[in-house]
């Protein structure tokens, strides 16, 4: 049960290439936010870093972590799957933390 010292998640959905990322980063900057950090089968591009970007797993490994539901929602897009951990999460806005 939420109290008033448990922080507030905010969800930003958009095509690919709209500018999420730019809008997260700055929330992240200039507010009380803290980033959420998505699971990914996708292959990394050559400037990202798993835990930084994303975590980069596995198609079995992502099955296995939407078989034991531990994700808050996830998607598969453009053949490869997406999503958010619920752990994490839930830990942060517990703290306050701003999502």
């Amino acid at each position: 049960m939420p109290t008033s010292n448990d922080g507030i998640m905010v969800i930003l959905s958009s095509p690919s290439g709209a500018g999420k990322t730019t809008l997260v980063n700055l929330l992240a900057k200039n507010n009380n936010f803290e980033i959420s950090i998505s699971h990914t089968t996708r292959k990394p591009r050559p400037n990202e870093k798993s835990g930084k970007d994303y975590y980069f797993v596995s198609d079995q490994e992502f099955k296995r972590l939407i078989k034991n539901e531990e994700f808050l929602e996830y998607a598969k897009v453009f053949n490869n799957y997406y999503g958010t951990s619920r752990t994490p999460v839930i830990n942060k806005l517990s703290k306050g933390k701003n999502i």
